[in-house]
């Protein structure tokens, strides 16, 4: 457990970061994750709708406010033309009719005539000046113009003033006037937008909740599952059809638990083939052994029998231990392949060399027959010996006057070995099983010539660390071909 350390008022205090990581727990759970994903669906709607509503408020509130000012205006507008007052400002009606709707909008007007000049001000602030805008000069040119200030909260519009009768064009009005009403509307229905929203988060998020608990019990299920197989309170397979996921998951697991037990099986086994093996040797020279102490005076004859026999039996527990090394070694990874490019004629010439004798003391004719010249990326070491245990095996169980013919060929990627005898063939139901370890299919036979029930394992082996493949072809009283295929270049 990993902790770490501080000092708080002359005391150590321990923080245990477990401690830290188990309150933090949930929140790297999936089912934390479905609720965020759940809660986030459904406030975004939530404040996309929100946000048109306002916006929408705004857009018709200013349209119906320009509308409603721009009638009053063009009223005015007839007003000032009717009773003079481009030419005579001082007319109180019109005035007053100006500050009135000054008031009501909390604005500001500005009456211009037609040499730019501004004749009327209600914040008497212009007065006399010129007054040269853009918006100004468009009205001249008989464009009104309207602009809002959503920033400013304030809307400005320009009114042509025009004769009635000839709609000609005596000046301008320029309006400005506030929006803080409708900023205020807007406002309101913010604060009530987000009530109604931190209510449907909360909503959102208790359904979000309960659902992705909901869904998540499949896979509770699977994990409670799992945890009684590690426990050895479940023996069968496990099965969770709720979802497709699930039922995925379960199945992979339950090839996996398969494959678990079958490699517990055979390591089971194997220790038990193992103990067999070493003690039938053992058990023999202590026979032996306590044969010769039992008695007495035993003639040298029986006295060279017996050590010749305890000599056999320590030969064949050799054997079985230096073969059991050599699987040994194969099936770790770390050990690699030493590879180097390898005469592969002369290898298999070598290999033939070598059992020559024992062929020649089976009445057995050994034979290589090599097609084309093959050279390949190798651990020489490693397949001689898988190479040698299937000539030897092919000799070691053939028939007086009986024939082994090894070939080698080769295309453009692989190269292929093939071992063919005339021996006493291998039954059809166990070609299946004559590669695993300890298997023999004859034990009596095979314990008479010394085998051990190793030799194919770790020729298969040899063969597969190559990135090869052997397969065997076999008929009872007629003979077995084992075909061997390796890539001429190693792949890693």
């Amino acid at each position: 457990m990993i902790q770490s350390t501080y000092r708080r008022n002359g005391a150590w205090v321990i923080i245990s970061r477990d401690k830290l990581k188990t309150k933090f727990k949930f929140l790297r759970s999936l089912r934390f994750r479905i609720t965020i994903i759940l809660v986030i669906i459904g406030i975004i709607p939530a404040v996309i709708i929100e946000n048109g509503v306002v916006k929408s408020y705004e857009d018709r509130a200013v349209t119906n406010r320009i509308a409603t000012v721009k009638n009053q205006s063009d009223i005015i507008c007839n007003q000032l033309v009717k009773l003079g007052y481009m030419e005579n400002t001082s007319n109180a009606v019109i005035n007053g009719e100006l500050s009135l709707l000054t008031n009501i909008y909390g604005g500001r007007i500005l009456v211009i005539n037609n040499d730019f000049r501004v004749i009327k001000d209600t914040y008497d602030l212009e007065w006399g000046k010129l007054m040269v805008s853009q918006e100004v000069l468009k009205c001249f040119n008989g464009e009104d113009t309207s602009q809002y200030d959503s920033k400013d909260n304030y809307i400005e519009m320009t009114v042509g003033i025009r004769n009635p009768e000839t709609k000609e064009l005596q000046g301008v009005m320029l309006i400005s006037f506030s929006t803080m009403e409708i900023r205020s509307g807007m406002d309101n229905l913010e604060q009530k937008g987000l009530f109604l929203l931190v209510i449907i988060m909360l909503v959102v998020l208790i359904l979000g909740y309960v659902l992705s608990g909901y869904l998540m019990r499949p896979f509770q299920k699977i994990t409670h599952a799992i945890e009684d197989v590690t426990d050895g309170y479940l023996d069968e397979s496990i099965s969770v059809p709720d979802y497709l996921e699930t039922e995925l998951i379960t199945n992979a697991f339950n090839k996996m638990l398969q494959r678990v037990r079958s490699v517990d099986e055979s390591r089971q086994e194997f220790v038990s083939n193992v103990s067999h093996e070493l003690k039938t040797p053992l058990a023999s020279m202590k026979v032996l052994a306590d044969s010769l102490n039992s008695q007495e005076d035993v003639p040298i004859e029986i006295y060279q029998e017996f050590m010749h026999d305890i000599t056999e039996e320590i030969d064949r527990e050799n054997k079985i231990i230096t073969d059991l090394l050599s699987l040994v070694r194969l099936d770790k990874k770390a050990s690699g392949l030493n590879i180097e490019v390898v005469n592969i004629n002369a290898l298999l010439e070598l290999v033939v060399k070598r059992l020559k004798p024992i062929a020649a003391k089976a009445d057995v004719e050994l034979i290589v027959d090599s097609f084309r010249p093959v050279n390949a990326e190798i651990d020489e070491t490693k397949l001689t010996l898988a190479f040698s245990n299937l000539a030897e095996n092919a000799i070691k169980y053939n028939k007086p006057g009986g024939w082994v013919r090894v070939s080698l060929n080769a295309d453009h990627k692989y190269f292929y070995v093939t071992v063919a005898d005339s021996g006493i063939g291998i039954p059809k139901d166990s070609l299946d099983q004559i590669f695993e370890r300890f298997y023999r299919v004859d034990k009596s036979h095979s314990r008479e010539i010394g085998g051990t029930g190793l030799g194919l394992a770790i020729t298969r082996r040899a063969i597969v660390m190559h990135r090869g493949a052997i397969k065997v072809y076999s008929k009872e009283n007629e003979g077995t071909t084992f075909s061997v295929r390796i890539p001429i270049n190693y792949v890693a």
